[in-house]
């Protein structure tokens, strides 16, 4: 009888999340609401994650959250009106059950906490990429898996060197397979005589060209785009102003630091500085992004008077893959057979967005063999002190409830690797278990996603330049 009981359970919730997912797939493609669950995105997701996701809250809450207690709440969004907005059903279900006794009141609750999305509606705008190596095929997936009618980002075009026989079929292959990320989920087609590439009904043409400033972008029906330069060729305004001289151009955003006056934002810390006027902009680095949000967090709670941040960074391209030359000193070692000291701008590009610790922070990197995930250690002195469990308590209410909880992320795991963090969407990790403090001293271990995670951060920041940002609710 035990083992039936378990089985009939498993089967309750399976069906559940079976029915929820076409609904997930309507609020998404009709009215552009996205749906979470304590930060797990819905979106696209597999019954296991969906049932999975449910059982996290049990982490956080010290409580389950089960399928019959959230789907309720689902349904009671296709009855509403709103529009361009993420919305977390956990936290909305979990808040309700906790006062009400039974389902008569969800409708009129949930009506009262979404009003602000009420009737929202955002234009979409076109946006193109300049550059299709690791973070370009991985932004195209973002902007692919939110395909629909109410899109806001509309992915028009990739711009790259080549036009070699054979380069389309490649550069298919390249989004379509990823030795990290897994396989693309959808389909993928080649359109070789118009130079174009169909993902998931996503049209994306293909265009060939060696410098930003010789693309007539409005022969494509494209204009008013937002260019995102991936290739890190150009990282000053003189350089990626260029972009701006082609045909159809708005905008221009860089995914990595840039040099001179150009902002250097980190999503959910000052994309406040983010003006309508402004045409160049940087989305930082993936380290800069992984670290400054929960530096942020424990600068406004306990004041940080110094520190050293390190980074175990996992190998990038910029690598050799066996000993051979490079410029910058130790990189030309084989990097999936060593660890390599290098250095950093990050822990000073942390005061471009964050002034008030500018001159508080030094760092260095080590690249270690894995290809994915990597992390930041902060040795912090604080300006005031505290012990570790009000340390982690507080790190656990920003992951959940801050301004800043589309960024940090929160785990109690005490078997928790790098790999079982591949594909996390925030730009940084606590790892919990790790965290030291002494007084006025602290040890933080932050984990990301260097491709993914900070993949996501970008996503935000052209979302912010565009004006098509919804809402996060509650």
């Amino acid at each position: 009888m035990t083992a039936d009981k378990h089985l009939q359970s498993w089967q309750e919730r399976f069906e559940l999340a079976e029915a929820m997912q076409p609904l997930l797939g309507k609020l998404y493609r009709n009215q552009g609401v996205e749906v979470q669950i304590y930060g797990r995105p819905l979106l696209n997701a597999s019954t296991i994650d969906i049932t999975k996701a449910h059982r996290l809250v049990a982490k956080y809450e010290g409580e389950k959250l089960r399928l019959r207690e959230s789907f309720p709440f689902v349904e009671a969004l296709t009855r509403l009106d709103i529009k361009h907005c993420r919305v977390d059903i956990g936290k909305l279900a979990v808040n309700y059950w906790r006062n009400h006794s039974d389902a008569s009141e969800i409708d009129a609750y949930m009506a009262e906490q979404l009003a602000p999305a009420m009737g929202k509606s955002l234009e979409p705008r076109d946006v193109v990429l300049y550059g299709f190596g690791r973070i370009g095929r991985l932004l195209a997936r973002l902007m692919i898996e939110r395909t629909g009618v109410s899109n806001t980002l509309r992915l028009r075009a990739i711009v790259v060197r080549g036009g070699k026989d054979g380069d389309l079929e490649k550069r298919a292959s390249l989004l379509r397979r990823d030795s990290i990320h897994g396989p693309f989920n959808g389909s993928i087609e080649v359109d070789n005589e118009n130079n174009a590439i169909i993902a998931n009904g996503t049209y994306i043409q293909v265009i060939y060209a060696n410098s930003p400033d010789e693309v007539d972008y409005t022969q494509y029906g494209i204009d008013n785009a937002l260019v995102v330069d991936n290739t890190g060729i150009w990282k000053d305004e003189a350089g990626l102003g260029l972009h701006l001289k082609s045909k159809g151009a708005a905008k221009v955003l860089l995914t990595a630091p840039a040099s001179g006056d150009i902002k250097n934002i980190v999503y959910g810390v000052n994309d406040s500085d983010i003006l309508a006027e402004d045409t160049i902009m940087s989305a930082a680095s993936c380290t800069t992004n992984a670290i400054t949000p929960v530096l942020k967090a424990i600068n406004d709670k306990f004041g940080i008077k110094n520190g050293h941040v390190e980074t175990v960074h996992s190998y990038t391209n910029d690598q050799n893959l066996i000993d051979n030359f490079h410029k910058a000193e130790r990189r030309g070692r084989s990097a999936p057979l060593n660890m390599v000291i290098t250095s950093t701008g990050a822990a000073k590009a942390v005061a471009k967005a964050l002034p008030e610790l500018k001159g508080k922070l030094t760092g260095n990197a080590i690249r270690v063999p894995t290809p994915n995930v990597s992390m930041a250690i902060m040795n912090l002195n604080l300006a005031n002190e505290t012990d570790r469990d009000e340390m982690n308590e507080y790190l656990r209410w920003t992951a959940l409830y801050s301004d800043l909880q589309n960024q940090v992320d929160y785990t109690e795991s005490t078997e928790i690797v790098s790999s079982d963090l591949v594909g996390s969407r925030f730009a940084g990790i606590v790892d919990s278990q790790a965290t030291i403090v002494d007084g006025d001293r602290a040890v933080l271990y932050v984990w990301y996603d260097n491709e993914f995670g900070y993949s996501n951060q970008v996503i935000g920041v052209m979302q912010k330049m565009l004006g098509v940002t919804g809402l996060v609710l509650p």
